[in-house]
C-alpha cells in the first residue's frame, strides 16, 4: 500500500522576522505564516543573540497562540462554589471591567493598600507599578520581582551593569570561566554558543550549582555547594585575594569609589556617608600631598587604605578600609565558611589562586580605542580573562541581592 507524502506548499506561506518572548534572552525567530497563520518557528540564524539556535521553550512559543489550554475570556468563580475549588465560569470582558471597577472603588475609598496584584512578564512594570502609586498601593509585584530583578539592581548599584539575562560574559577572551546557579532554561541558547567557544579553546569552566544537570555536567569542575550559600562562598573568595594582596590596584584607583572617604560617626548624623567637599564632590586623600581632593579629578594618586581626621573634625575611612576590615575578618576564612558552603577550603583556597593566576598572569591587550570617564582615551583594552554569569540560583533566595553584590565585588 502507498500513500503520498504531503510537502509544505511554499508558495502559500510567508516568512516574519522578530524576537523570541518566552524568556529574557530575545532570540532572533524566523516565523513561517501560512494562510495568517502560524505554521512554525524557526532559529534566525543572521540574529546575534543565538545564531539560528532555539531551545525548546522558543519552540513552544507558538502554543502562546494555539494551545487549547490559552484563556480566551476572563473567568469568574462558578456562584455559589466554594474558593479553591478551581470551578470557573467564562464572562465577557464588559462584565469583569464592571465587577473590578466596583471592587477597586470600594477598595481605594477606604483602604488602598488591601489592595495587592500581581503583573506578569508584560514589560510594563513602570507603568503599573505607577499605577500602583496613583491608586495607594505598595502591594504590588511583577514577573521580575519573582525572577531576578534583585540582581539588575544589585548590578547597577555596584558596577553599573547587570549579570541579568541580558549581560554576556566575554566568550571570545575568556580563560577562567565561573558560573554561578544557572539552570538550563536561563539564557540558554547564548550560553550554548558561548560554553562551545569556551571548551574548544580550552578556557577552564567552573560551575557553582548544587544539581550537576545540563551546565554543570560539561563543566572542568563542578563546585556542589549548599543552596543559599553562594554569597559567603565568594566573600571566602575575596578573603583570600585581599589577605594575599591579589588584588588590581591601578583599577581600584581609577575607576571605581573604592579611594573614596566615609565618615565614621557611630549614631550620629552622616555616619556611613560620604565625605564631601563644599561643592559636593567625594573628598579621597591624596597621598603625595597629604591633603584631601576631590575623588572625581583624573590626575591624583588617592590612598587605598587610610583613616583621617576631617577638617571638621570627624573620623574617616577609605571604601577599601571598610572592605578589609569587614572581609579580613577570620570568619570569613575559608576554613570558617568550608562547613556552611559544603564546600572543602582547600577548593575554596584553590579557586582563589586560579582566578587570580588568569587575571594577572595572563592578562590580554585588545587595540581597541576608548574614552574613560574622564575623557582620556587610550588606544587598547588590557583584560584579565576571569569571567562570570549568574542567575535564578543567586536571584531566588532572600539574600539575592547582598550575593550579587558580592559577586561584583569579586569581579573588581
Amino acid at each position: 500500500m502507498t500513500r503520498s507524502i504531503l510537502f509544505e506548499d511554499h508558495s502559500r506561506q510567508q516568512t516574519k522576522f522578530t524576537t523570541c518572548y518566552m524568556c529574557a534572552c530575545r532570540c532572533g525567530i524566523k516565523v513561517t505564516l501560512e494562510n495568517g497563520k502560524i505554521r512554525f518557528i524557526q532559529g534566525n540564524r543572521n540574529h546575534p543573540v543565538n545564531q539560528g539556535v532555539l531551545c525548546a521553550k522558543g519552540a513552544a512559543g507558538i502554543m502562546k497562540q494555539y494551545s487549547p489550554a490559552r484563556l480566551r475570556k476572563p473567568l469568574m468563580r462558578r456562584p455559589g462554589s466554594e474558593r479553591g475549588a478551581g470551578d470557573f465560569v467564562e464572562i465577557e470582558w464588559d462584565e469583569a471591567l464592571d465587577i473590578l471597577t466596583r471592587r477597586l472603588a470600594k477598595i481605594r475609598s477606604t483602604n488602598p493598600a488591601e489592595l495587592a496584584f500581581f503583573t506578569g512578564r508584560d514589560q510594563m512594570q513602570a507603568l503599573s507599578g505607577l499605577w500602583a502609586q496613583q491608586f495607594g498601593t505598595p502591594n504590588w509585584a511583577a514577573h521580575g520581582g519573582f525572577c531576578s530583578v534583585n540582581m539588575a539592581v544589585a548590578g547597577l548599584y555596584t558596577i553599573g551593569y547587570s549579570f541579568w539575562e541580558f549581560g554576556a560574559p566575554d566568550w571570545d577572551h575568556a580563560k577562567y570561566f565561573l558560573l554561578w546557579g544557572v539552570a538550563e532554561d536561563h539564557s540558554s541558547n547564548p550560553i550554548k554558543i558561548g560554553l562551545d567557544k569556551l571548551k574548544r579553546r580550552g578556557a577552564k569552566f567552573v560551575s557553582i550549582n548544587p544539581v550537576r544537570t545540563g551546565y554543570s555536567a560539561i563543566a572542568d569542575e563542578w563546585v556542589p555547594i549548599r543552596p543559599g550559600t553562594d554569597g559567603l562562598f565568594a566573600l571566602a573568595l575575596a578573603h583570600v585575594l585581599i589577605k594575599r594582596g591579589l588584588v588590581d590596584w591601578e583599577f581600584l584607583i581609577k575607576y571605581t569609589n573604592a579611594p573614596w572617604l566615609v565618615v565614621q560617626t557611630p549614631g550620629m548624623p552622616g555616619d556611613g556617608l560620604f565625605a564631601r567637599d563644599g561643592d559636593g564632590n567625594p573628598l579621597i586623600w591624596d597621598t603625595p600631598d597629604r591633603r584631601f581632593a576631590n575623588g572625581h579629578l583624573p590626575d591624583i594618586a588617592p590612598a587605598l587604605l587610610a583613616t583621617v581626621d576631617l577638617p571638621d573634625g570627624r573620623r574617616a575611612k577609605t571604601v577599601f578600609s571598610l572592605i578589609t576590615e569587614r572581609y579580613l575578618d577570620d570568619r570569613y576564612a575559608p576554613e570558617a565558611v568550608a562547613a556552611e558552603c559544603g564546600v572543602p577550603a582547600e577548593t575554596i583556597h584553590r579557586i582563589a589562586l586560579e582566578i587570580a593566576q588568569i587575571a594577572f598572569n595572563e592578562t590580554v591587550e585588545l587595540p581597541i580605542r576608548w574614552t574613560d570617564m574622564h575623557g582620556r582615551t587610550h588606544d587598547k583594552v588590557v583584560g584579565r580573562p576571569v569571567a562570570m554569569h549568574a542567575m535564578r540560583g543567586i536571584s531566588a533566595h532572600s539574600n539575592g541581592f547582598q550575593t550579587c553584590r558580592a559577586l561584583h565585588l569579586l569581579q573588581m
